[in-house]
């Protein structure tokens, strides 16, 4: 699979590229979101150099350059599409012409505006790039709007908020829809989509079934034992609502949005006869959600990257500040951004921490034998790599690299051991697999955990995670026995209400002796080449296998 970093640069080039205006030189207009998508993977100089002699903001001030035709990456707003007709409105015309490359679809009534305005005698030409969407590694794109978790999931305060919320719940998914179409429409695939239903609980927050998000109920004289499809579109649609789980309303939207767009456009997910694409199968699009494993977010993960992320202060996921010893032997702080073109991250990231160790250290004792820095044995531990560097100020590039992994990792490691999580892990597992490292079923969990929960050298935020996994583990329990694990922990009100909370996400937290399990527990086998504390597999890995 190409990477998406690659493939969304690769678009904007074209966009550039394809726009030549006889004088050579031309301008790019943008807006505030287009182009912060477009910095995202271009730099400011890549695109200067595709003769781009200017970029604009189309929300600020212009002066006219009338003998200048401009590029316009804008979003399909209403506000955009008057500021272009504002610009070839006047007596002096802002630009020679104008190119139009909007980021996602544009609107069939915006569409006709522009088109019969006095702005077009000036248009060049129209293009939907379909780019709205954060490539943020070679496999991972985001829509980066994390508050949309929690208008999914929150409860409305009262009964008079809920068909508010859900209307905007439906706005939020249909925004996440469309992104999600956007990378189908960049990769040319037109997918099966396959989404996750949950069995064990009813849709959540602000889509629960309620009075007044709910349509009337059918007639009365509708008769329960007639077939679903001769009772009519009236009972359907009322107890749809049951099962209007967030994942089911994305998977539809996102099948409208795709299906829209086939119309408009017959040749979309089609592939030249004879090429690799045309070879394999029609791609299968999974949508799930956070309620389908509440067990892994709480677990500590120690590949890499998962450990660096949740024990180390990475700020936005991909920015680090660390003491960097120059040239001079002075140390400095120094920012460091986590991302693709770091090579030594992209190598090791995925990788189980003492993997990447081992292969960071064998990587810099290539690195000395291959520039004849040091004759005898290279490096055999972190600090030795630590040392060696400070004597290497002739290679500063690669001085930069090494001391930044070197430096998370022996943070990582110097945490690992200072906050018991090789204790706290084996806890997590157990609770999370159902069997010990040994495959048997865990029976002395609670005598392992409440050591942990007393102690004052684990950090109450691990105390939380444990707690969490615990009551899953039960499947619930009651509510004297959580008080007490809440007792133990030393938890602060606020720490007991992010435990109880889970509660919105489909998680039973109350268990009485009358109550079945609310679902088929999965035990995981153990194999013999894993981590004794990386022994939990995601439930998502067991869908796609």
């Amino acid at each position: 699979m190409a990477s998406l970093i690659t493939l969304v640069r690769n678009k904007f080039l074209e966009v550039l590229r394809s726009v030549n205006p006889p004088g050579k030189w031309k301008i790019l207009v943008v807006d505030e979101h287009s182009q912060r998508l477009l910095g995202s993977v271009l730099k400011q100089f890549d695109v200067l150099e595709e003769n781009v002699t200017l970029i604009e903001s189309i929300s600020n001030y212009r002066d006219p350059q009338p003998s200048f035709e401009a590029l316009y990456l804008l979003m399909p707003t209403s506000q955009n599409v008057d500021r272009i007709i504002k610009d070839f409105s006047g007596t002096v015309k802002q630009y020679a012409g104008a190119h139009l490359f909007f980021i996602e679809g544009l609107d069939e009534q915006l569409f006709q505006r522009l088109t019969s305005s006095s702005a077009e005698p000036y248009l060049r030409g129209l293009r939907e790039v379909f780019l709205n969407f954060w490539a943020t590694e070679a496999q991972v794109f985001s829509i980066q709007e994390p508050a949309m978790f929690f208008g999914l999931y929150s409860p409305p305060r009262s009964d008079t908020a809920f068909q508010a919320a859900r209307l905007r719940a439906e706005e939020d998914l249909r925004f996440a829809a469309k992104m999600i179409s956007n990378v189908c429409i960049a990769f040319n695939e037109f997918p099966f989509i396959r989404y996750y239903m949950p069995s064990h609980h009813p849709p959540l927050g602000s889509l629960k079934p309620h009075a007044s998000t709910r349509p009337p109920p059918p007639p009365e004289a509708s008769s329960r034992w007639r077939t679903n499809l001769a009772r009519g579109a009236e009972a359907r649609a009322y107890e749809a609502v049951e099962s209007d789980h967030a994942t089911k309303l994305l998977a539809f939207f996102v099948q409208d949005a795709l299906e829209e767009h086939k119309k408009q456009n017959p040749d979309f997910g089609k592939y030249p006869p004879g090429s690799s694409e045309a070879s394999r199968p029609r791609a299968t699009l999974i949508i799930t959600d956070r309620t389908m494993d509440m067990v892994a977010p709480f677990l500590h993960e120690f590949t890499y990257q998962a450990m660096v992320n949740d024990l180390l202060p990475i700020e936005d996921g991909s920015k680090y500040t660390y003491k960097f010893q120059s040239s001079v032997g002075a140390y400095e702080d120094k920012t460091a951004t986590l991302s693709d073109s770091d090579t030594v991250w992209t190598e090791i990231r995925h990788m189980h921490m003492r993997e990447a160790i081992d292969k960071l250290m064998g990587d810099f004792n290539k690195f000395l034998q291959e520039n004849a820095v040091f004759k005898g044995e290279g490096a055999a531990s972190l600090n030795d790599m630590k040392e060696m560097l400070a004597s290497l100020p002739q290679y500063q590039e690669q001085r930069e690299k090494f001391s930044l992994h070197l430096n998370m990792a022996q943070e990582c490691m110097a945490i690992f051991e200072r906050n018991k999580l090789p204790l706290v892990a084996n806890v997590e597992q157990c609770c999370a697999t159902g069997v010990t490292a040994e495959g048997k079923t865990p029976k002395h969990l609670v005598e392992e955990m409440v050591p942990l929960l007393d102690s004052r050298e684990v950090v109450n935020m691990n105390k939380v995670r444990i707690v969490a996994l615990y009551i899953q583990h039960r499947d619930g329990v009651p509510e004297e026995d959580r008080r007490r694990l809440y007792q133990h922990a030393r938890l602060t009100l606020a720490e007991q209400d992010a435990v109880n909370a889970v509660v919105h996400m489909g998680v039973r937290i109350n268990r009485t002796a009358a109550d079945r399990d609310s679902k088929k527990k999965m035990k995981q086998k153990t194999h013999g080449d894993e981590y004794e504390l990386s022994r939990y597999k995601p439930v998502l890995r067991a869908v796609l296998e």
